[in-house]
């Protein structure tokens, strides 16, 4: 577990990048099984759907990245 939040540590944009282009293909393959809308239909969700992704993502690094900063400052009191 720890080398994973290492690694998201060391490479924040591009994990959620993963992420958002993970969850586009997620639900372009929801709304092709489920659905029977047009294809440009079924892109607009899916970018809809990642960028909703992306956000709550956004949220949990910047409250990581909180927790993080005030952990490494309560260590050393310099």
């Amino acid at each position: 577990m720890e080398s994973i939040q290492s690694w998201v540590s060391k490479n924040k944009l591009a994990s959620i990048g993963g992420l958002w282009a993970s969850g586009v293909v997620a639900s372009l393959a929801y709304s092709t099984a489920r659905t029977p809308l047009k294809t440009s239909l079924k892109l607009i969700h899916a970018r809809m759907h990642a960028q909703a992704l992306t956000l709550g993502v956004l949220s949990a690094a910047a409250v990581f990245h909180y927790y993080e900063e005030a952990h490494s400052a309560a260590a050393s009191p310099n």
